[in-house]
């Protein structure tokens, strides 16, 4: 086992508040301050990674664009979709960047075999697929040797505005969601599902709280 991590459920928050608070937790914490996993759902937006390119923004209209210091190209966060953020101390658990991005993978992808439900990750291409159509996004920053940003996993929402970009930078790439797959779960309960997956993947002490809803400040 590998130390303590709290688990904070901030329900609907917009991106650019919370992408400033994990800025702030990760550049003001030490080698003894806990690791903490986020569970956020964002109004709206689309944000963009680094390395990302105007030109996969294709129709952009009243939803507005963020750009992000994440890995990765373009994608979009609205209601109905689960995104969380891991901030991990990654030499306290004997994990690299790749390691860390296959431990989410594969989180994911236990947590809908479930469900019945057989996905699959591509090396090329960071996420989450169930017969190619996308259904989780990744996104990393490492800060020495600390991540913030995460995945964000479709659970139960309009997937429309995917149709006005390039999801990922990919042309004509598809996604989908879990209700759609016929996973029953809703918001809550799925996150309530993959935070105990990633707690036990990372290894740590115990076991998770049950979430409870709490204000961001």
């Amino acid at each position: 086992m590998t130390g303590q991590c709290v688990i904070r459920d901030f329900g609907r928050v917009p991106y650019l508040q919370v992408w400033q608070k994990m800025k702030d937790f990760t550049h003001t914490r030490d080698e003894s301050t806990p690791d903490e996993i986020w569970l956020v759902e964002h109004p709206p937006v689309f944000t963009l990674g680094q390395a990302g390119k105007e030109e996969h923004l294709l129709s952009v209209d009243s939803i507005p664009v963020v750009h992000s210091d994440r890995g990765g190209q373009v994608t979009y966060h609205g209601p109905g979709q689960l995104v969380v953020y891991l901030m991990i101390e990654l030499r306290r658990h004997g994990l690299g960047v790749r390691d860390l991005v296959t431990l989410i993978e594969e989180s994911v992808i236990e947590l809908l075999g479930d469900h019945g439900v057989s996905a699959v990750a591509k090396k090329d291409a960071p996420g989450v697929y169930v017969d190619g159509r996308k259904v989780a996004a990744l996104g990393l920053r490492v800060r020495k040797g600390r991540s913030y940003h995460g995945l964000s996993l479709n659970v139960d929402m309009d997937l429309s505005p995917f149709s006005q970009i390039n999801p990922c930078g990919y042309e004509g790439l598809q996604v989908t969601d879990t209700r759609s797959l016929g996973v029953g779960a809703d918001l809550f309960q799925v996150g309530q599902a993959l935070t105990s997956i990633l707690w036990r993947r990372i290894g740590y002490d115990g076991a998770p709280e049950s979430l409870t809803e709490q204000a961001i400040g």
